[in-house]
């Protein structure tokens, strides 16, 4: 027998949610409103907090953790200066007010699928069956700049160009992300790893280098550049000792294991199709028994970066980078920041103490409280350091494209309108 009971007015207005988050949505490190919001993801942090799963009760929510990456905090602070200089214009989107929502990506896939799925949907907890198709359809950013690594990019487009939303990446080089039947909403300021592998090979070929070795990062990126490279390394009768693999996350018995391999060769050119993650680890643990002297040959994602020159092991070391350019104020917009601004943000407040090794909130055990003595115009670290912007200039054009998109779609001659209703396939 159905019994049938009339429904308070209450609970009648909670019925009409159908559709309700199980978690909690993912909070953006650097967040502004704005006539349009743009988003944006970069892997501030290597590693996310894991936990072993009981199935008796939601998982917790996703968090990263491990040691901050200061050079991509200096990329997120530079895609918030490049949207505040673009709102200061006025021959770029007249009238209109660009927003952001930063986060970041942990350089781990589960976190790339939330943020993707959140940058679709909204941070809004639930749906009703009384809101218009209209309003479930639209997406909560029209573009997004992102993400440093290629697997997080990989997993985020796959999802974001079901929904026409476009991507435009500063730092995933990945060769695959150019089949536009699989990626079509996927976009990059720099170039692809298949120019890369290839002038590795000719470079290799000019020192006349034809006994090496070869390092890999366990991932899109390592594998599918490494591929290339030794595809065209033995079409060019180089001879490579060994190919050794190994991912940040594996237990430390493989990363031993690969470093061995490394003292024992014979070959002494290194060519290291390495994450910087990956690089920081394998150079560590090479420093515990350093090898010969090596002839290091490093790929895009930690060759230029400078903080690899405090390993001796490294001096020396050549490849192929972005050319280094200049972004104008950008040095003093990185340095305008007071412990007091920092407590604003968890990101800048950690940046902050593991920075002057103190503490502005109290909550570190054993280091002294920070007292305003600090000063960021001394600090010298990836974060402060400006003398080569050129992944930081790849940010700034991929934040200027996606601006120019939006001006295209609601703007004519003289004036926008930011009231005009698109989807983000038209950008």
């Amino acid at each position: 027998m159905l019994w049938l009971t009339e429904l308070s007015p209450a609970a009648r207005a909670s019925d009409l949610v159908s559709c309700r988050l199980w978690a909690e949505p993912q909070v953006p490190g650097f967040y502004m409103n704005g006539d349009f919001v743009i988003g944006g993801t970069f892997p501030m942090h290597y590693y996310m907090r894991s936990e072993q799963n009981s199935y008796t009760r939601p998982p917790l929510q996703l968090q990263c953790s491990g040691s901050m990456n200061f050079r991509e905090l200096r990329f997120a602070r530079a895609m918030k200066f490049t949207i505040h200089e673009i709102n200061n214009r006025t021959d770029l989107l007249p009238g209109i007010t660009l927003g952001y929502q930063i986060y970041d990506s942990c350089a781990e896939v589960a976190m790339a699928l939330k943020l993707a799925f959140q940058f679709a949907n909204g941070m809004e907890p639930f749906f009703n069956d009384t809101d218009s198709c209209v309003k479930s359809a639209a997406a909560a950013v029209p573009a997004l700049v992102g993400d440093s690594y290629s697997i997080s990019s990989i997993t985020m487009t796959r999802m974001l160009g079901l929904f026409g939303i476009p991507q435009v990446s500063h730092f995933a080089t990945c060769a695959c992300l150019s089949d536009k039947r699989q990626y079509p909403a996927f976009f990059r300021t720099v170039p692809s790893d298949y120019h890369q592998a290839a002038a590795l090979v000719k470079l290799v070929k000019y020192f006349g280098w034809t006994w090496i070795g070869a390092v890999r990062s366990d991932s899109v990126y390592g594998n599918t550049g490494m591929a290339s490279f030794l595809k065209a390394a033995q079409e060019e009768g180089i001879c490579v000792e060994y190919s050794e693999v190994f991912y940040r996350t594996e237990p430390r018995s493989k990363l031993e294991r690969v470093a061995n391999v490394i003292r024992r060769s014979t070959a002494r050119v290194l060519v290291a199709f390495l994450h910087e993650g990956e690089v920081r680890l394998l150079l560590e643990e090479l420093t515990r028994q350093p090898p010969p002297p090596l002839q290091w040959i490093g790929s895009d994602a930690w060759i230029v970066d400078p903080e690899f020159l405090r390993f001796n092991m490294c001096a020396g070391a050549i490849g192929f980078g972005v050319p280094r350019s200049v972004i104008p104020g950008l040095r003093e917009f990185l340095l305008d920041l007071s412990p007091a601004q920092a407590l604003k943000s968890p990101l800048l407040t950690e940046f902050w103490e593991s920075s002057f090794s103190c503490s502005l909130t109290g909550s570190s055990e054993g280091a002294r409280e920070c007292d305003g003595s600090e000063d960021i115009h001394a600090l010298q670290n990836p974060y402060t350091d400006t003398s080569q912007l050129r992944i930081t200039n790849m940010v700034y054009e991929a934040t200027y494209a996606i601006a120019h998109a939006i001006h295209g779609v609601i703007c004519n001659d003289t004036q926008c309108d930011k009231s005009a209703k698109f989807t983000p396939w038209q950008v």
